[in-house]
């Protein structure tokens, strides 16, 4: 059953929670946020039309232009940007991507202090990708070449101040075809040594066996900050937090916290579940990820660092509303500011 709380303009607003505390979304160009983050008036006509494929299903989904981020910005202080994860921003030929054409035009909209986080492409940084209807090992893991011609140096050149992060994701890897966390935390160490020292880098792995010692010696020995990611088969984000030390390793003392699925419910169920994304799906959040974000917030701000939050409508349905959630607790328990 779904169950949808009174909206309106003006009601999400997340710029100013804390000096240290950075609001977002995964994507931002949904229809369903009209009346909550957008105005309904702006987009007459200009709504565009895409079909997308999950699982065996097949749905319309209904998405906003581009410049639509004008007005995110509104209500928001951070944007993860996700399509940079299934392609690179240049080509083998060292050509503009369509990718990169629409981070342009993402560049373009952006005022002083908006800010974006990309995901680095999967094809490095997946140990196996999923083509031809099944998983295949990548010729390109962990290749720092393609990383810095192909995505690194355009990005940062593209964006320049206004980037923020980048997220590298890994992908789970199930028992029987996991490496030893030995073994993975050695090719972390040959690819961020090999790489630019940044103050930006992140990354999420999602094989709790691999969340181990020597894991984290690489990501405090290179500056590379843990993702706190709230997804399928990874613990909740408190143990995750606790697994690290309950430290912050992030060389620029930021972190960054996604909230992306309910624990132990797959993709294909969240995104059926939630889609088109409009209002909150009763049962699907756990009020645990709420009350571990805003703990995770708050010992960021008392050891110094900015904490973004990044918030996926697949976590319970719409991603505006579970931003109300967490700055309701936020608010209650938050530290003071001065």
């Amino acid at each position: 059953m779904k169950s949808k709380k009174d909206t309106g303009p003006g009601k999400f607003q997340f710029r100013n929670l804390h000096p240290d505390v950075f609001m977002g979304t995964a994507s931002d160009r949904y229809a369903g946020w009209i009346g909550q983050v957008y105005s309904k008036d702006l987009y007459t006509g200009k709504v565009s039309h895409r079909t997308k494929k999950v699982g065996h299903s097949s749905f319309k989904e209904e998405v906003l232009p581009v410049e639509s981020v004008k007005e995110y910005f509104q209500h928001f202080s951070i944007l993860e940007l996700d399509f940079t994860f299934y392609q690179m921003l240049l080509n083998e030929d060292l050509q503009p991507t369509r990718g990169y054409q629409v981070l342009k035009r993402y560049k373009s909209q952006l005022r002083g202090g908006d800010h974006l986080i990309l995901k680095s492409p999967q094809r490095i940084f997946a140990r196996r990708l999923w083509e031809g209807g099944k998983f295949r090992e990548n010729p390109d893991y962990l290749n720092t070449e393609a990383f810095l011609s192909r995505f690194y140096d355009p990005a940062k050149d593209l964006l320049g101040d206004a980037l923020k992060g980048f997220i590298f994701e890994q992908e789970y890897q199930p028992k029987k075809e996991r490496i030893s966390p030995q073994e993975h935390a050695g090719g972390l160490d040959g690819f961020f040594r090999k790489i630019p020292k940044d103050e930006r880098y992140h990354l999420e792995t999602r094989t709790s066996a691999l969340l181990t010692s020597p894991y984290f010696d690489i990501l405090e020995e290179y500056g590379v900050g843990q993702v706190f990611s709230h997804w399928t088969w990874l613990p909740p984000l408190s143990q995750q937090f606790e697994k690290g030390g309950s430290k912050f390793l992030n060389a620029g003392h930021q972190a960054i916290l996604r909230l992306i699925t309910p624990l132990r419910m797959r993709y294909d169920e969240t995104y059926q579940k939630a889609q088109p994304f409009d209002k909150m799906i009763e049962g699907m959040m756990s009020h645990q990820m709420i009350e571990d974000t805003v703990e995770i917030m708050n010992e960021a701000i008392n050891q110094g660092v900015g904490i973004n939050v990044i918030i996926n409508n697949r976590a319970g349905g719409n991603a505006p509303m579970i931003g109300n959630m967490i700055q309701e607790e936020f608010e209650k328990r938050a530290p003071d500011s001065s």
